[in-house]
């Protein structure tokens, strides 16, 4: 067994043709976890070959709309498979606050579908298993898998003024990988990413965008996004093997773009392995790792 990080999705909520929402998809033998829902997760996992039915859980880091406008194609679409599959709700971990509502609201937004397929097929309404968390200061386990081989920690990360934001630390038999939601770079993910394999986090290239967005509104987009020059100082420091960048900001469209990113890490002092994500870019820990060993990536 192995277990493989596969970017469902890099973009931000500028849309791209290349690029879905943000998401990532970790999954151990039969243990399948989606941390957030941007737009077209659910053809992106349907790429990478896993099906809503087949999900285990979906972890939100936040409730930015670009991290959770594919839940309700989510929920609904598992729904609607259920009376071939018999998985039943869906299970959402998430830090407790907004998240129970706006969950609740998703899945009254297909009303008129819903009562449709009742009166044809659905046996119920789609329903959703919520395992809400207290917003945790400190590294905490907030879901095991029935089985027991994978542990999911949380912990609150700096995204500020947006509320209850959460990286996760994902522990399998085979190493250890971080998700950083969105933030910027802070001591939070500084410890959920000690000891970790793999880390994925969000990147913005300060230096590309500073010129651009001085003195409008956006210049406060750097408060609470990671500079990736910073990034890379942080996850030198912590001794991170692979570091793979996600809800790349701005989006890089040629290989020197892409270049550029490797090349802030580097400024920053980053000497481990850098990968520069793009949607189904999989990561895969082998089995028998230990922590601190680095995954090996693999292009699709």
């Amino acid at each position: 067994m192995t277990t493989t990080v596969t970017l469902t999705g890099t973009g931000v909520p500028f849309p791209s043709a290349e690029r879905a929402g943000p998401g990532v998809l970790v999954s151990h033998d039969d243990v399948h976890l989606q941390i957030d829902a941007g737009r077209s997760t659910l053809m992106r996992l349907a790429q990478a070959g896993v099906n809503p039915h087949e999900l285990s859980a979906l972890l939100l880091t936040h409730l930015h709309s670009d991290h959770v406008s594919d839940v309700a194609d989510l929920a609904h679409t598992r729904w609607v498979q259920d009376h071939l599959h018999g998985t039943g709700p869906l299970p959402v971990v998430a830090a407790d606050g907004h998240a129970p509502a706006f969950v609740r609201r998703v899945l009254t937004a297909n009303a008129y579908d819903v009562d449709v397929r009742m009166r044809h097929v659905q046996d119920g309404p789609p329903e959703v298993t919520g395992h809400w968390f207290p917003l945790p200061d400190a590294p905490t386990e907030v879901w095991r898998s029935p089985c027991g081989r994978v542990v999911v920690e949380a912990v609150r990360v700096r995204h500020e003024p947006v509320e209850e934001a959460v990286g996760y630390r994902i522990a399998t038999p085979d190493g250890v990988v971080v998700v950083s939601g969105d933030t910027r770079v802070c001591d939070e993910i500084a410890a959920l990413a000690a000891g970790a394999d793999i880390v994925v986090h969000e990147a913005c290239r300060s230096t590309a965008l500073a010129e651009f967005v001085r003195d409008t509104p956006f210049e406060t987009i750097f408060s609470y996004h990671a500079d990736t020059v910073a990034l890379g100082g942080l996850a030198e420091h912590v001794g991170v093997p692979h570091l793979v960048l996600t809800h790349l900001i701005p989006e890089p469209t040629s290989p020197e773009q892409i270049e550029e990113y490797e090349t802030d890490v580097r400024r920053g002092g980053f000497t481990g392995q850098v990968s520069v994500g793009h949607d189904l870019m999989t990561v895969t820990l082998p089995a028998g790792a230990t922590p601190g060993s680095t995954g090996k990536e693999v292009q699709r």
